[in-house]
């Protein structure tokens, strides 16, 4: 098992919150895509440490696949290989409105996006022409030029966001690993996570032990009590926002009715998969 943490993605403070985890012994540090972009600071974190990297997660679908394989590459092959790419689907609304990107079968235009993603990957590393054609991407053209062409090091390892259990199941099948959401609750991943996992993992004839399984957890903690209560009120504020989203509803259907008309359509926080 790795204990790892967050890191501040706001670009002043990455170095100094990197060397801060790599001091106190944590295996790696991740960081999600809220306010800023995810892999600027992991940049700065890969040249100031040697601690794994990892986003929790990127919004996948806001960027096409050959966008996605430059950037998560290009830190892979910056970071000595330490580099893990952790993808999340977002809310549709976020997708359309914030981003103007298509969003429409989030569960099989992820299956597609992971293997355009390793399609490309290959290319770069084999010289292999690159052809690769589905239903939503189609990615034909590699010309030397634009290739980063082979290293020694393998391909990023990719991690899938989910809370619902039809993400969880794919994450099982194609993933290096799954992204739990830091809403769950530990009924909800007893009776609906890891059991979508097992079958996803199942289906597609691979070894549970080859799927990391990265759970967050909010902690509330400080060195004085005004530091403490602070943190408090922080953790307070996040789980009332993940609690007021319709697509994690069904975390607290496990624990008893849930009156949805406080619910509001328009919360939606980090980029995992709702209810897919």
């Amino acid at each position: 098992m790795h204990v790892d943490a967050k890191l501040d993605n706001e670009l002043s403070r990455a170095v100094p919150s990197a060397g801060a985890a790599q001091a106190l012994g944590f295996d790696g540090v991740w960081v999600g895509e809220t306010r800023h972009d995810p892999f600027l600071p992991l940049t700065l974190a890969a040249e100031h440490t040697t601690v794994g990297l990892g986003t929790s997660a990127a919004v996948a679908f806001a960027r096409n696949p050959m966008t996605t394989a430059y950037l998560a590459d290009d830190l892979q092959r910056y970071s000595g290989g330490r580099f893990t790419l952790g993808l999340g689907a977002q809310l549709e609304i976020h997708i359309a409105r914030r981003f103007a990107m298509p969003y429409s079968r989030p569960v099989a235009r992820m299956r597609e996006y992971v293997a355009a993603l390793r399609a490309i990957w290959s290319a770069w590393r084999t010289g292999d022409d690159l052809d690769f054609v589905g239903d939503f991407y189609e990615h034909t053209l590699m010309t030397p030029v634009f290739s980063p062409g082979p290293t020694d090091l393998p391909a990023p390892r990719v991690h899938l966001a989910a809370v619902g259990p039809r993400l969880t199941r794919l994450a099982g099948e194609v993933a290096d690993g799954l992204l739990v959401h830091q809403f769950s609750t530990p009924r909800y991943l007893r009776d609906v996570t890891l059991p979508a996992l097992h079958e996803g993992v199942k289906a597609a004839g691979r070894d549970l032990a080859d799927v990391d399984v990265v759970v967050p957890v909010m902690v509330v903690t400080g060195d004085t009590e005004e530091e403490f209560e602070r943190m408090k009120d922080l953790i307070s504020a996040q789980i009332s926002f993940h609690g007021s989203t319709p697509e994690y509803a069904e975390v607290l259907d496990r624990h008893g009715p849930l009156r949805r008309e406080h619910l509001d359509p328009l919360q939606g926080c980090g980029s995992h998969g709702g209810r897919h």
